[in-house]
């Protein structure tokens, strides 16, 4: 059985399955680690963003559905375009996402750059969800079964 050189053997649905699981895992650690009190966060990123791009207050489900949404795109992207797609690429992908939302979301949101204006503890707060995106992703990418291409069903 050969796997589909374009798509690694993830057909869409799959790529986004994908996404959402780990768009809901890594949703549930942070709101775990906000609702213990250890969250420097003022408000979940994703809420602020939302929030700041529609001009007024949100509840949290807003906030986690843009969530889910920004996590889904990413892990598409990887899923169906990333030729190697080994954890060091991962892990590469996930420290780009932290970075620009250090450098940029951060920012627009008010929270100033790398959250400076909050807490220089958002810095290290900010990378832990990251860490564990980039760490899902791969794992769930190697380790789900793939689908064959119809090349090699036919054969």
């Amino acid at each position: 059985m050969t796997i589909d050189a374009e798509s690694g053997g993830r057909s869409w649905p799959k790529a986004a399955g994908i996404g959402v699981a780990v768009a809901v895992a890594t949703a549930i650690v942070m709101l775990a680690l906000a609702s213990a009190g250890v969250s420097p966060f003022p408000e979940p990123p994703s809420l602020a963003f939302a929030e700041t791009l529609l001009r007024r207050p949100l509840p949290l489900p807003v906030g986690l559905l843009f969530h889910i949404a920004y996590v889904t795109f990413w892990s598409v992207i990887f899923v169906r375009y990333f030729q190697r797609r080994n954890i060091k690429t991962a892990l590469a992908l996930a420290g780009a996402l932290w970075l620009l939302i250090l450098l940029v979301f951060f920012p627009v949101v008010g929270w100033g750059f790398a959250g400076i204006n909050i807490n220089a503890k958002l810095i290290p707060a900010s990378f832990v969800p990251h860490l564990l995106f980039g760490l899902l992703l791969w794992g769930l990418d190697k380790y789900l079964p793939r689908t064959a291409s119809k090349h090699s069903r036919a054969v």
